[in-house]
């Protein structure tokens, strides 16, 4: 918005034409959604104390998190809030790309804050029936696939698959793109949800994520880098990295106030849409592959859930791990939260890092 105000007075004021540069919107963005998250987080803070919209405790979870019982939730709100604004303020509206971005952070926010809403309304920490829950998720990624392809028949989108590393290999999927963007968006989405357990975990691992997809956002917009990088050229994308430090400021501003002892949690409105965005915004910029690297813990605690339950059913009550998902293993082999929170952190940077170091490997 602020582009299409500010940039036409260039001719009156050359200092306006600064507003041009996607790297100075980005970082506006990005500190526009840090200021807003230290604004309203407080506000938001006391009305779900008021409102007594609180943390239902799992009744088979490790015991010293009875404590938190009663922690405001419902926090995903001050996130989709504060991502939505500044790429709203700071982002070109008339890129398609930026709508898609947004259009899915809050239709699937408002699939969690549904689950959030029951779970408030039952006193219990089961909200939304899980096949109920799929069924939503499964509508909405479908909706965004179908858009996806009316973009590829467009024009607008490559229905090529693109591989890290692989230059030449890049097979035509045509209308099957739909069932893969699919498939992506309900594996981030769920994968997002389930690391959400622990004290700034979830976001945290999500700034890291978001942090590496906006540079690699930026990099296949960029005609020069995305061409010296050997990796696809996507120009709608460019716009796209607006979003990203939004994104990026949104997730720090909130982890000031999710950090251990946590004042809020995200909640599934916010799990659930931070899951899908970072998917949507890989999907866009034809790095879908590395996102299972980018996203590589989230992955990991996903994968944990899926051997944990296999295994218990298949062996008729054995478990591979303490507790699923594997954050709660560590837990319970001893580790103090903060310690299995950072070195997860540690661990997503890493996955981060060696995802921007395969962009040399092409």
């Amino acid at each position: 918005m602020f582009t299409w105000l500010l940039v036409p007075l260039k001719s009156t004021v050359s200092f306006f034409n600064v507003f041009r540069y996607i790297t100075v919107r980005t970082a506006l963005a990005g500190i526009t959604a840090m200021a807003l998250s230290f604004i309203f987080g407080p506000v938001l803070i006391r009305i779900l104390k008021k409102k007594q919209i609180g943390q239902e405790i799992r009744a088979d979870g490790p015991h010293s998190h009875f404590s938190k019982k009663g922690t405001p939730s419902m926090g995903g709100l001050l996130v989709i809030g504060t991502t939505l604004v500044p790429a709203l303020l700071w982002g070109d509206l008339g890129n398609i790309y930026v709508w898609l971005a947004m259009a899915t952070m809050l239709t699937f926010g408002l699939v969690g804050w549904l689950d959030d809403y029951l779970k408030f309304r039952k006193k219990q920490s089961l909200g939304l029936i899980a096949r109920y829950k799929l069924v939503l998720q499964l509508g909405l990624a479908a909706i965004f696939g179908g858009i996806i392809l009316r973009l590829g028949q467009a024009g607008h989108f490559d229905l090529h698959l693109f591989f890290p590393v692989l230059k030449q290999w890049l097979p035509y999927l045509g209308w099957l793109y739909g069932p893969w963007v699919v498939f992506i968006l309900i594996n981030s989405t769920n994968a997002v949800n389930l690391a959400d357990g622990l004290d700034g975990l979830a976001i945290g691992l999500t700034l890291i994520s978001a942090t590496a997809l906006t540079a690699l956002t930026y990099i296949a917009g960029h005609a020069i880098f995305s061409k010296y990088l050997y990796i696809a050229r996507v120009p709608l994308a460019a716009e796209l990295t607006v979003f990203g430090g939004a994104l990026t400021g949104a997730c720090l501003g909130f982890l000031w106030f999710n950090t251990h002892p946590a004042q809020i949690f995200m909640g599934d409105v916010g799990a659930l849409s931070l899951g899908a965005t970072l998917a949507m915004m890989a999907i866009l910029i034809k790095q879908e592959f590395l996102l299972f690297t980018v996203a590589g813990v989230f992955i990991i605690e996903e994968i944990s859930v899926v051997l944990q339950v296999s295994y218990f059913r298949l062996s008729k009550g054995k478990r591979i791990f303490k507790m699923a998902p594997l954050h709660h293993h560590f837990e319970l082999l001893g580790w103090s939260e903060e310690k299995v929170v950072v070195r997860f952190w540690i661990l997503g940077i890493i996955f981060a890092l060696f995802s921007l170091t395969t962009l040399k490997l092409r």
